[in-house]
């Protein structure tokens, strides 16, 4: 820790407050995250040679390709030099998942004891490295290689959510959180636009696949370096904050200071919580539709509407552009009919992740029943991922609500069992879509529909936006169901305030 005279001198180089540098960083570590995540959806595409399946079966619902439509030949792949079924592909798909399902509550748990910064940043370049040696790895071994690759990427990619969900619980007052965590967690949006573009120029006029990991895993090393100098756990720890943006933070953020955070997590008390599962099934039907976007809507582009891979990688990127500018109207209108009394935040939050599921649900619908109108298809997408911007003013920030103290263990709950929707859906929509037809297709679209709407209802009815007890017990106390159960933490430090003002009247 830089004494006080240094860390003002420094700080004054820094014109920015530290809670938005860290916020900057945190939107590109998510950035990271999921370049490294996706790259792999757009890559597959030109890694498997399809012609012959598509020459065995007639789907008189087939849209023209662009090759044919400018050459009157079907399309080359050069670098395509794999096999693959679709279900195996959605199996390959779906291996990053199983990874990142199993690290979530370890995660949580390390970044809680030790600091998220480098819970963080140590399995986000685990992952960069794992993407760096992609291209070997399958050409050694194959797909079974590679979904082990991809269950180790998982793996590092993990702790990614619970840590920075930590860090910010540290660092942003809570009437700051729609806004930090539209811009924090609309990384992932930004990540999805440059890594749908950049794979989709990378791998344009004959260009080799591996060119995409390559490139990705070596801008998650650079991240991680300056991640390394730029950021801390918590503000107490940060050697060139102000201090008046030191002492700001630690009278407005609950847990600015982990020394306060010292209790074992109540897992008892969070998975009786109701709230909680309102929360976890609002998290189910988001991956599921998220996932149904990001996993295979280059597939849907490649397969169905037949555009070729440079266009395929900038038209899957508009969506998630759309995603990222809608997050922060969300999250600034959200914020300010808080501020302003309009509504509580459990009424933000049902509002926000209302129509961030509903909506989506009900434009890949439409766009499943447009046929061969490309251009109405794509508008039915992008405005399908505008209306999901709402889910990071809704449910995406609802844990810190919850639990500000215990934000990481929750989340890694939440996202590790959500995770599940990103095991199912790739395999699932392989096995509905084995000659990737329209038809075929639009059946997998109307199982998202019934997730992403069947959850939300579950969501409207038993959601909040307070923190719940179980979270401070020294300031809320046990209900009344708890209190005839054993000795708790607070009647213990009860116990011991009665046994020292004996021991000093004693004394004296």
């Amino acid at each position: 820790m830089l004494p006080p005279r240094w860390r003002h001198t420094i700080s004054k180089l820094f014109i920015i407050p530290q809670r938005y540098v860290l916020g900057i960083m945190g939107l590109l570590a998510v950035c990271n995250a999921y370049t490294m995540r996706v790259c792999l959806n757009l890559a597959v595409t030109q890694m498997v040679n399809n012609t012959k399946d598509v020459e065995s079966h007639y789907d008189p619902d087939a849209c023209p390709d662009d090759s044919e439509i400018l050459n009157g030949t079907v399309s080359s792949k050069l670098y395509a030099i794999f096999d693959w079924s679709e279900s195996t592909q959605g199996l390959i798909l779906s291996g990053f998942y199983y990874g990142y399902a199993i690290t979530h509550v370890p995660g949580g748990y390390l970044a809680e004891r030790y600091g998220g910064k480098w819970t963080l940043g140590i399995g986000l370049l685990s992952t960069a490295i794992f993407t760096l040696l992609t291209p070997i790895v399958v050409k050694a071994g194959g797909a079974t290689w590679l979904f082990i690759l991809r269950v180790l990427q998982g793996m590092g990619e993990g702790p990614t959510m619970p840590a920075l969900m930590i860090v910010l619980a540290r660092w942003v007052p809570p009437h700051e959180r729609s806004r930090q965590g539209a811009l924090v967690f609309g990384g992932a949006q930004i990540g999805n636009i440059f890594g749908s573009f950049m794979s989709g120029f990378l791998m344009a006029g004959d260009g080799d696949w591996a060119n995409v990991f390559y490139f990705f895993g070596c801008f998650g090393i650079l991240w991680f370096l300056a991640w390394s100098i730029l950021c801390y756990s918590t503000p107490n720890t940060h050697p060139y904050i102000s201090e008046e943006e030191l002492k700001y933070l630690n009278e407005t953020v609950t847990s600015a200071d982990t020394k306060s955070v010292r209790d074992p997590v109540p897992w008892k008390a969070i998975v009786r919580s109701v709230p909680v599962w309102a929360l976890l099934f609002a998290a189910v039907g988001h991956d599921w539709g998220y996932y149904t976007m990001v996993t295979d809507l280059p597939k849907y582009m490649t397969d169905v509407l037949k555009f070729n891979i440079a266009t395929t990688g900038t038209l899957t990127a508009i969506p998630y552009l759309a995603m990222w500018i809608s997050s922060f109207i969300f999250g600034w209108v959200c914020d300010i009919c808080v501020t302003r009394g309009w509504h509580s935040i459990r009424v933000g939050r049902i509002i926000h992740t209302t129509i961030a599921a509903t909506g989506p649900a009900i434009c890949i619908i439409l766009a499943s029943y447009s046929g061969c109108d490309r251009f109405a298809a794509v508008a039915y997408f992008i405005a399908s991922m505008a209306l999901m911007g709402g889910f990071y003013s809704g449910m995406k920030v609802n844990a810190l609500d919850l639990a500000p103290n215990y934000a990481g263990s929750l989340t890694a709950m939440i996202n590790g069992t959500s995770t599940i929707s990103g095991i199912i859906t790739p395999y699932l929509i392989g096995l509905l879509t084995p000659d990737s037809t329209l038809a075929q297709w639009r059946v997998a679209f109307w199982v998202c529909f019934a997730v992403l709407v069947g959850t939300n209802v579950v969501y409207i009815f038993w959601a909040d936006g307070k923190q719940q007890w179980w979270d401070d017990v020294r300031q809320y106390g046990y209900p009344s169901e708890w209190k005839h159960g054993p000795l708790k933490t607070a009647d213990l430090d009860k116990e011991k305030s009665k046994k020292a003002i004996k021991e000093k009247s004693t004394s004296s």
